[in-house]
């Protein structure tokens, strides 16, 4: 089976929102996610996060603190993501995916994350218990 190593940043800013992007699958509607992505060479899970959050939104980040990992398999390959916290420094709201695959780019209240529609189901409990234990908020 094959391996796939990836991060995943967790950004809210001043407003109590999160950045988000939306991804399609086909005969579905836009499928909302926390930027992340796939290690390239021999770059660490940090420096992915970091790139990958500039490819799919145009932010420029620092990364803060890792928050938990987590293992899957989705479609026959066995994926471990590291979230991370984020901090945004600067940089302008602008897709520029290699890959083609985020429709939109959008701030979405921390309110709204117990009803969106997720690309991954189980990364909403992991945004959830993060603000709910780190931002002491209730979802």
């Amino acid at each position: 089976m094959t391996k796939w190593r990836g991060a995943a940043a967790i950004c809210i800013n001043d407003k109590n929102e999160l950045l988000m992007v939306a991804q399609e699958k086909p005969n579905e509607p836009e499928l909302w996610s926390v930027p992340s992505g796939g290690i390239e060479g021999s770059e660490t899970y940090e420096e992915c996060c970091i790139r990958e959050v500039w490819e799919e939104t145009g932010y420029k980040i620092l990364v803060i603190d890792k928050i938990c990992e987590r293992d899957t398999v989705t479609y026959d390959v066995n994926v471990h993501i590291k979230y991370f916290e984020v901090k945004l420094l600067g940089g302008k709201r602008k897709i520029q995916d290699p890959d083609e695959l985020i429709l939109d780019i959008c701030w979405k209240p921390l309110s709204e994350i117990s009803n969106l529609k997720m690309l991954f189901e189980d990364e909403r409990q992991i945004l959830i218990d993060y603000i709910q234990e780190r931002k002491g908020q209730q979802i």
